[in-house]
């Protein structure tokens, strides 16, 4: 610890005078190289159910909030739901290794949540060398997105294996395979996969007029969490959310949209004043999902898909708008927030703040 407080130290005065030694900048460069590629947060996880924000945002532009993106651990089992954009990147800074992702599950078909998609697949797959596609769960409609994935991303797969070979890029594991369901009737579930420990599964939402839209539940030995997708305010979700552990709810506060769509109007902004309009009726408040998360009795609250984005002090009290007095075991999401969930406990951890 001494030698590290000493070279912190020598850093610190490098920095301040403007002079690095070349040899030095080599030797922080090289340890940095060892700390990154041997980085492994799956690894330091005790057993259990665990969440990680690759993706808090939404469409909009955020610096703390990419596109839509949820990193869900079962153990030792590394699932997504929505493949935002950035979101895989994300999952790389935090430190999880991309090569054992298993399956993205996609709420939805909006650009949003799945035009990181072509780069989650190539990644997981260059990455380690994996000889099967990625896994690419979603309501009757993900063939079509999966097969204009894998045309668009066709000829950079031959490239890849013509450059690396079996090695790095084995042509069976190129691209994505759909697998597709039809959406859940209301007040129903639809069991994705199950085994001994873990449990995933579906439920209809209300994306109108987008559909089919779905959330997912997770349930891995007595603990459990859910995650809304684009939704209204949803019985379905209350119902389907009864005494879980984490309920990652999207928000979008139409206090602040309002505010945006009246100075669209004063400046002749015609397209983002329409926008601005439209989208307040498909998406639940964060009052609202105060209120499913109170009424639902969850253990923890986690707002993602933040809408608009959050980018000045003052604004999250705004976004808000009354909600932390609904419910009051709440986070706002950043991309890179974790939570624990330890089996065999009723423990609700936050393991990070951001990335």
């Amino acid at each position: 610890m001494k030698r590290y407080n000493k070279l912190i130290s020598l850093l610190f005065f490098f920095a301040l005078t403007g002079c690095m030694p070349s040899g030095l900048s080599n030797l922080i460069l090289e340890k940095g190289m060892v700390a990154r590629m041997s980085a492994n947060t799956l690894a330091e996880l005790d057993d259990g159910l665990h969440l990680a924000l690759c993706g808090a945002g939404g469409p909009m532009p955020a610096p703390k909030a990419s596109g839509p993106c949820v990193l869900v651990i079962a153990g030792e089992r590394m699932f997504v739901v929505d493949a935002g954009t950035d979101g895989v990147r994300n999952i790389a800074r935090m430190g999880y290794p991309i090569n054992q992702l298993e399956a993205v599950f996609l709420t939805h078909f909006h650009s949003d949540h799945i035009d990181g998609l072509g780069e989650m697949g190539t990644l997981r797959w260059a990455s380690g060398a994996n000889a099967s596609p990625l896994r690419v769960y979603g309501p009757n409609g993900v063939d079509k997105v999966v097969d204009g994935f894998n045309l668009s991303y066709s000829q950079d797969a031959l490239y890849r294996h013509a450059h690396h070979g079996d090695v790095v890029a084995p042509m069976s594991g190129a691209g994505l395979a759909a697998h597709g369901f039809s959406k859940p009737a209301q007040g129903e579930l639809t069991v994705l996969l199950a085994d001994e420990h873990l449990t995933i599964e579906a439920l209809a939402v209300n994306h109108a007029p987008i559909d089919p839209a779905v959330a997912y539940r997770f349930s891995y030995k007595g603990r459990t969490l859910l995650i809304s997708g684009d939704t209204v305010k949803s019985a379905n979700i209350e119902k389907f959310a009864k005494n879980i552990d984490l309920l990652v709810h999207e928000a979008l506060a139409p206090n602040l949209v309002t505010m945006m769509n009246e100075v669209a109007h004063k400046t002749g902004n015609t397209v983002m004043e329409h926008i601005t309009h439209d989208i307040l009726n498909y998406h639940a408040s964060p009052v609202e999902a105060a209120e499913t998360a109170r009424d639902a009795n969850v253990g923890h609250l986690v707002y993602y898909h933040i809408v608009p984005p959050l980018v000045i002090p003052g604004q999250k009290a705004l976004y808000l708008n009354g909600a932390d007095k609904i419910f009051k075991n709440y986070t706002i999401g950043e991309d890179g927030v974790a939570f624990s969930l330890p089996a065999g406990s009723s423990k609700i951890i936050q393991t990070r703040k951001d990335l």
